[in-house]
């Protein structure tokens, strides 16, 4: 397991060559446990456009590369042990399904494309991770418990020698400024939230954030 003791989200990508690949737009953890699996990269050099199986599937430009390529981190940058080629060979993170269309709707399409009125088509969003492992990206909810309140969304993630150990939470009602949430108040996650199991107690003692400096 690489030191990932300064793992940042926002954090330049750095290919095996020494040249910047991307950037970390998420991690990949066990739903349970929090152990890391892989990262989620967002390729300097687009992928946009690129169609797999007949062009039945439309893809992003994110790709997946798995926690053992990572050789170290920093607050600046991330370092792979494989080449930017290599990288892009990579498998994509989100992939897009078209949904089956009738004749009288492929019929509408067309005729919409045509009129230069045609908008994003209908298409189901598929997840490159295995069952039993979760994104976690700037920006996802943290939820009080099953109260349906939000105690504010993540900033960020905190990593000491390869173990996620807590999030930065921007504010949101609760707090004045960016917090520490160690995950061991985390009783149960998924891609859309983390719920975290506090009294007020604990929310009043959770630390505040000092950020380190880029990125951001």
């Amino acid at each position: 397991m690489p030191d990932l003791a300064d793992f940042r989200l926002g954090a330049d990508v750095v290919d095996s060559d020494g040249n910047k690949a991307g950037t970390l737009v998420s991690v990949i953890v066990d739903e349970k446990g929090f152990e890391p699996r892989a990262l989620v990269v967002k390729d300097e050099a687009t992928l946009a456009g690129r169609l797999l199986a007949g062009e039945k599937l439309f893809t992003t430009d994110e790709v997946v590369i798995p926690i053992t390529a990572v050789e170290s981190a920093t607050h600046e940058a991330v370092r792979l042990s494989i080449s930017g080629p290599d990288i892009r060979r990579q498998p994509l993170y989100l992939t897009y399904r078209r949904e089956p269309m009738t004749v009288e709707e492929a019929a509408l399409e067309e005729g919409e494309f045509l009129t230069g009125g045609l908008g994003l088509p209908k298409a189901d969003e598929i997840a490159n991770k295995p069952e039993g492992e979760i994104e976690i990206d700037r920006g996802e909810n943290v939820m009080l418990g099953t109260t349906g309140r939000r105690l504010g969304r993540v900033d960020d993630v905190l990593f000491d020698h390869g173990k996620l150990v807590g999030v930065v939470i921007r504010p949101e009602g609760f707090f004045k400024r960016d917090v520490v949430l160690p995950m061991s108040f985390i009783n149960r996650a998924d891609d859309m939230a983390l719920f975290a199991d506090l009294n007020e107690s604990d929310i009043e003692q959770l630390k505040p954030f000092v950020d380190p400096g880029p990125p951001r």
